[in-house]
Formats: C-alpha cells, structure tokens, sequence
C-alpha cells in the first residue's frame, strides 16, 4: 500500500512537531510504501535537516510556509474574476454567524481557489492583492457577519491576508497529479489544519481517502497562539472563524479521525466531527529505555520530587515553586530537581531565568551548620547534562514525579513516569485524568496548596508510592506503547482501503497489484444461473 503522509512543522526535518510518533509510524509499517509531504514552518528547521529515512520512504516533497512566496504567474481577466467569486465565497463562509450557510460557502470557495491555482496558478499574489483586502473587507461588513469581525480596520484586514496567504500555500503546490499525491491510496495527515490541506485536494480531485490523527487538535493551537499581546483582536476573531470552518470541513471529509486521547475527541466532536468516524489512538512509547529503572526506587531520593519538562509559562513552574515551599515546611529534607528538555522556543531563557530567581528568592542556599557550604533544595538541570544524561535518570532520580501544567494535551512525560513505575502528581488539565486513570493523585491548577499536599502524602507513604508506581507502569504497557500504536493503524490502513475503490495505477510495475476480478465486467460477485439450468430450459 502507498501511503501519502503529510505533516507540517515536523517529520521527517530533525526539528518539530510529530517527529517521532511519524519516524516510529514509518519504520514500524515497512510492507507498506511512504510518500512524505511535509510543510516547513521556518528557515531554522528547514537549515536543520531531515532525520534519517528509512528505505520504504519513497520520496520526500517538502514546502515552506514562512517567507513571502510566489509562483511567478499572474492571472488574466478571466481568471480574475473567477478568483473573486470565490474569494469572496470563501470569506463569506468564514465571517458569517450562520453555521450551516456559512460552511457551505467556505467549501465552495476553498475547491473553487484551489482549482484555479491548479489550472492557472497566480494565487498567492492574488491573495496579497488590493482586491483580496477589499473582499475581506466587504465579508467582515455584511449583514449576518460574526460579531468580533466588524470592528476590523485595514491594518487588520492586511495582517488578516498575510495570515489567509500562508495558510492557503497548499493549494498552490505542485502535488495534485497522478504522479504524486493521485498516486497514494490513502493521505494520512500527522495534525489537523494546514498540514491535512493537501489530502483534503487529493480527496477532491482524486478520491483519495483521507485519515487525520491529531494527538494535539490543531485548531486549539491556533486559539493558543494568537495572543492578545501579539495579535489583534479583529484578527484573532478572523482567525478562529477561517481555522475553524476548515477544521469542520476536514472532519467532514475525512473518511476516519483518529485523535489521540478523549481531550482532544471532545474538541473534535464540538467542531463537528461525526462520532462514527472519531476511533482513539493513543501515542506509542518507546517503553524499553525505562526497563532499567524498575518497579523499586533502588538508587533515588526518597524525599526528592521530579519535574521533567519544556521550560515554559504553560507548565506553570512558578506554581510548582510555591507548592514546593509549603513542602520544605512540613518536611524539611525535601528536594526538587527540576529537568528541562533543551529549549527551542522564543522566550524560552527568559522563562527559566525567572524561575531560577523565584527559587533563589524562595529558597537561599541553606548550610547545616557553620563549617558546611551552603546549598539550594531545588536544582535546574538539562537534559543530556551530567545530572541526567537519559530520560530514564531524570525520572529514576526522585520518588515523586510532579506535572504543574496549566495547558496541556496528552502528557508524554506522565507516561514515561508511569513506564518508570514512579508515583505522580498532576494538575487536572488536558488528558491527565485519561492517562493515569487512577495511579496517581490529581489536583486543580494553579493551587500550589492542593499541589503541595498532595506530594507531601506519596513523600510521606513509601508503601503507597510502590503500589501506584507498579499499577501506573502496568497501565502504560497495556495502553501507552509503539505496538499497540502500531497495531492500531496497521489495521486502520487495511480498514480504509478495503472500503476504497480499486484504483488502477500503470506506473506500478508490480505484478498482481490489484485482483483479478477488478478486470471482469460487471459486479463479479453476483451469483449467475447454473449451467444445466440453461440446458434443462432449451431442451424443453
């Protein structure tokens, strides 16, 4: 089977989102043959390279999404009064209160472009036109038009088209042939949004049927990224309105969405998604890197506590400071090691720098009596560093392993806790509940009180923490590994393509590619009259 896989900001550069799920994905399906499409979101990933591909990867398409871009055509009179029909479709769509109107209109104008580009090319300069502008402008000013749009001035409306531009660059790409994506038999988008653009014109122009795993729902990433302090507010509002009528248009096409825990299920389902199509599939782990680290706490600090980690706002460390201080207060000889996954993010070192001034203020470097040097009971390490060389180190160090996020998705780091059989406490966000369900104690966020109390009962408990270590590891071998992730989507596959038409390809070269019977006229299936039936009947 071929297989298109598209991805954006990830697989297969070094950098990225998905990365390894989709490395995992590729190497684990080697019968089955892989075309990657992937979009790149900034000339740093791009600069970083491609991880190394395995050999059922059969080529490599890759784009980028940042930068200005254009396909050198231009369009001519006639084209260009196709294009602001559809335009204007399209914005129409997006910007009206009216659910059912408006998503028939956005799909409407989004095939329209997207044939046009095909046919002519020339869309991304007409995207960046003084007649798109003026479209956009006349949508957010129409009767029935959503409330958060109308207050856009033109300095929205232009940062608006920048945005409309960037996330329409699919449409302009040259992957919509026989030869390249009308010769998959199944698209398999790594995310929603942008990255399953593709697929969903393969779809369209090919009958390609289309899977979208999202184990982070994209649409609730881009409601996160707009903020207000970077972002207007007309153009926030413009924003959601355009992600989330192409994330319903997705959900509508897709013939199979898999998401990747009951959170992001439920934001699929609000958006549209119809729940016969909706099959969870959780991420796998690598679980044999922890099989060293055991079920017993051989080697670790019983009185220390573990954070391993993204160093950034959303994990709410400046939480977890606070908690730890209400810890040292009941229990002294407490530790908190706190393990940062090196960052690439913007604003990531200033984060940390924070954080780090928070502890010393909280924390000044204590001495056990006049002779002794003075130390900090909280300590910043780096993955990789001397401290914690692997992932399974950082977790094996401690007795508690503590998640303070005030955002989240599906927490990889509690399952690899719970691979360590270590005892957890998390902060009820995102699919925390899901995952430890019921090996592990959960809090609200942003309650350093509740947070406290609750790592002082596991540090307090040695019998306690042995039994949710042991039942946590046990749940994440059933649930939470690569080959229950890959037996899965093996099926999966199977699945889609058995209930696809069979689609002739020349270029195969591969003997007995498709069934005999797909040869015979007519339904071959049905059954015909026996042979002495037709006999008996002449001879009377």
């Amino acid at each position: 089977m071929r297989i298109a896989l598209l991805t954006e900001g990830g697989y297969p550069y070094a950098t990225g989102e998905s990365r390894l799920w989709c490395d995992r994905l590729v190497r684990g399906l080697g019968p089955h043959e892989f075309d990657v499409y992937a979009l790149a979101r900034s000339a740093r990933q791009e600069d970083a390279g491609l991880v190394d591909l395995p050999q059922q990867v059969r080529r490599v398409a890759a784009a980028p999404l940042w930068g200005a871009q254009d396909d050198g055509r231009r369009l001519g009179r006639r084209e260009r009064r196709f294009f602001a029909a559809h335009l204007a479709a399209l914005t129409a769509g997006f910007c009206a209160a009216d659910e059912a109107a408006g998503a028939a209109e956005f799909a409407d104008g989004l095939y329209g472009l997207a044939e046009l580009a095909r046919e002519h090319g020339g869309l991304p300069a007409a995207l960046r036109s003084e007649t798109a502008v003026r479209i956009l402008e006349s949508a957010c000013r129409a009767p029935g038009a959503r409330r958060g749009v109308r207050d856009a001035a033109l300095t929205d409306h232009l940062a608006f088209a920048d945005r409309l531009e960037r996330s329409l660059r699919p449409l302009s790409l040259g992957w919509y042939t026989e030869d390249t994506l009308g010769a998959a038999d199944l698209c398999h988008a790594a995310s929603g949004g942008t990255a399953a653009l593709p697929g969903l014109l393969a779809k369209r122009f090919f009958g390609t049927p289309l899977l979208v795993t999202e184990y982070g729902v994209q649409l609730r990433t881009q409601y996160l990224a707009a903020s207000p302090a970077a972002v207007a507010a007309p153009v926030r509002a413009l924003l959601a309105a355009f992600h989330g009528r192409l994330a319903a248009e997705i959900y509508r096409q897709a013939a199979l969405l898999t998401p990747g825990n009951t959170h992001a299920r439920r934001w699929q389902e609000r958006c549209g998604a119809d729940r016969a199509k909706l099959r969870t599939v959780y991420p796998g782990m690598a679980a044999g890197r922890f099989t060293e680290v055991g079920e017993d706490e051989e080697g670790a600090d019983p009185a220390a506590l573990v954070w391993v980690g993204r160093v950034e706002p959303a994990k709410d460390l400046i939480a977890l400071l606070h908690a730890f201080a209400e810890v040292r207060r009941e229990q002294p000889d407490a530790r908190l090691r706190i393990v940062a996954v090196p960052a690439r993010e913007p604003g990531a070192d200033s984060y940390l720098a924070h954080c780090r001034a928070l502890a010393a203020q909280l924390f000044p470097d204590e001495a056990a009596d006049e002779y002794a040097v003075g130390d900090n009971p909280v300590s910043f390490e780096e993955l990789g560093g001397p401290e914690a060389p692997h992932l399974a180190d950082a977790y094996a160090g401690g007795a508690v392993v503590v998640l303070s996020s005030v955002v989240e998705g599906f927490p990889l780091t509690l399952v690899e806790a719970m691979l360590c059989a270590r005892a957890t406490v998390s902060t009820d966000v995102g699919a925390v509940v899901e995952v430890i369900g019921g090996t592990g104690l959960v809090v609200p966020p942003r309650n350093p009180r509740a947070l406290a109390d609750a790592c002082l009962a596991l540090l307090r408990d040695p019998e306690r923490r042995r039994r949710l270590g042991a039942a946590a590891r046990a749940r994440a071998l059933e649930l939470f590994t690569v080959e229950q992730n890959l037996a899965a989507f093996r099926g999966i596959y199977l699945e889609l393509l058995s209930h696809s038409p069979v689609r002739r390809r020349t270029a195969d070269g591969v003997p007995f590619a498709h069934p005999a019977e797909a040869s015979v006229p007519g339904h071959w299936t049905t059954r015909s009259a026996p042979a002495d039936d037709h006999a008996m009947s002449a001879d009377a």
